[in-house]
């Protein structure tokens, strides 16, 4: 296997980055039922501090597709 490349064959930067991108978008997934439970029991501050979370996710994967754009 050359140096630099999965067992599939794709470069480890591309793997790398896919894979944050996958994990970054999880994470704002989980964080949306995080608010609602947050929510459904009045915990506004909570709520609050999970949205901040998903907000930073939904940035950190935005900038993860530039990167991932600019290299394909």
């Amino acid at each position: 296997m050359a140096t630099g490349q999965q067992a599939t064959g794709v470069r480890d930067a591309h793997y790398d980055i896919v894979s944050v991108l996958y994990h970054v978008l999880q994470e704002a997934d989980t964080a949306e039922r995080y608010i609602r439970d947050a929510q459904e029991k009045g915990d506004t501050e909570l709520a609050e501090f999970f949205t901040q979370i998903q907000k930073q996710d939904r940035e950190r994967a935005e900038r993860v597709k530039q990167l991932l754009k600019n290299r394909l």
